[in-house]
């Protein structure tokens, strides 16, 4: 072979190998602006197949989410890694996720799901990993400095319980674990009712693995009464439970009369004209215990939980607001029965990525770290969530500071009650529930 000949050969393998690397990209993503970001690896657990509550569709809601924005050229560029882990609802699991997330070099831990805070915090904190937009269920994503929730969590839920109750219900029965937790809960109900110059409500502590709640449920009505009394239950995925116990016993209806206002003359959920006092005892939860899942696996209008006042942190499930996320569950999840829309923990998961998507994206770097991801949160970096929360943003000034529950930046809730099988709004926009959560602090 000349000289010649060799140098054109040369020249052609060096040009099919430059076409080759335009063609695979070389790590670059379709849509990316250039080759040297590097991949951004997350994690999101909760527990599966468990027989307490399981969150599956939280993992799935993160991967899909993964694929649909590696679908658009990655985050500022960056390709998204999730990376899920069964928490099973132990101490235990829920270690194990968080060393995982440290060994595999996760930057954060997003939109997850677990009771077991004080046992995946410390190994987040001790590695210097965000945990951003978990459920809200545990006192630690509220006080740790790596914590930033994107909902006030289950306090928030309860205060504001107690102030949709105070405007209809004369008087309250509340059905709560019989754990420490649990007694914050009837603190926080208390508060909520009193700012509307409202008695306190009866508390009565349930066994919350129990297989059946005859004895608090005949309690519980007959101290509530029948005059425009009603029945709290926040019992997680017994709630269910109990309310089957509740609609069994003599007198009980399938379904419960709740109006949507407090005043004498107004209509109830289902649209009908009476008094107060003619319409008997009514039922009401918090999302989390009670949603939209349930409701449609209980009969749907036929429902024990029709007519039923339900406090949520979100907008209604059909709410415009939402559309962003349906369309991803749609193009990238369609036949995965895990993603429910309606599911908080869905929703939840959803509003947790899109903080931090927009957080990367505001950072504008090549490379994505925890430390960087924390500093940015820490400085003021702002959250839009198209309209499913009020802005995020977690700076000193942004915290509510309750002695408790200092991290909660959104104090918004939102009053919602099932009508014909769905959960609907029962007053438009968001309540503040700030000062309520103060003060059962």
């Amino acid at each position: 072979m000349t000289g010649r000949r060799l140098l054109s050969l040369l020249a052609s393998v060096t040009a099919a190998a430059a076409g080759a690397s335009l063609l695979t990209g070389c790590g670059v993503l379709p849509g990316a602006t250039g080759g040297s970001r590097e991949p951004v690896t997350v994690m999101t657990w909760a527990p599966d197949q468990t027989r307490a509550t399981n969150m599956p569709g939280m993992p799935a809601m993160a991967q899909a989410y993964a694929r649909w924005v590696n679908a658009q050229g990655g985050i500022d560029g960056h390709e998204l890694r999730v990376l899920t882990c069964n928490e099973q609802n132990t101490p235990a699991g829920a270690a194990g996720c968080a060393r995982r997330a440290v060994h595999e070099g996760a930057v954060a831990v997003v939109g997850s799901y677990s009771q077991n805070g004080r046992a995946f915090m410390a190994p987040l904190e001790a590695a210097g990993i965000p945990y951003i937009g978990g459920y809200g269920i545990t006192e630690d994503e509220f006080t740790s400095p790596l914590s930033y929730p994107v909902n006030g969590g289950v306090a928030s839920l309860v205060a504001g319980h107690g102030m949709q109750l105070a405007e209809s219900c004369r008087k309250v029965s509340l059905v709560r674990p019989d754990t420490l937790a649990g007694d914050q809960l009837t603190k926080l109900l208390d508060s909520g009712l009193k700012r509307a110059s409202k008695r306190g409500a009866v508390d009565i502590p349930a066994v919350e693995d129990a297989t059946e709640y005859t004895a608090q449920a005949a309690r519980a009505k007959e101290r509530a009464g029948s005059d425009g009394g009603c029945v709290a239950a926040v019992l997680g995925e017994r709630t269910q439970t109990f309310f089957d116990s509740f609609r069994r016993l003599p007198g009980s209806s399938g379904g419960a009369q709740a109006a949507d206002e407090g005043s004498g003359g107004g209509e109830d959920a289902n649209g009908s004209k009476g008094s107060k006092a003619a319409r008997g005892v009514r039922i009401s939860s918090v999302l989390g215990s009670v949603g939209q899942p349930l409701i449609d696996r209980t009969g749907g209008a036929r429902s024990p939980f029709e007519g039923a006042y339900v406090t949520g942190w979100y907008p209604e499930a059909d709410d415009k607001s939402w559309a962003p996320m349906r369309k991803v569950i749609q193009e990238q999840a369609f036949a995965d029965n895990r993603v429910d829309p309606t599911d908080a923990g869905v929703q939840t998961t959803w509003i947790a990525y899109t903080v931090f998507r927009q957080v990367v994206e505001s950072l504008h770097t090549d490379k994505i770290t925890a430390a960087r991801l924390s500093e940015a949160l820490d400085r003021g970096a702002r959250v839009d969530t198209g309209g499913l929360t009020p802005p995020l943003r977690w700076m000193y000034e942004d915290l509510l500071g309750a002695s408790d529950f200092p991290r909660i930046v959104n104090r918004q809730v939102t009053f919602q009650v099932v009508r014909k099988g769905r959960l609907v709004a029962q007053k438009p926009g968001f309540v503040d529930v700030g000062a309520t959560v103060g003060a059962a602090g």
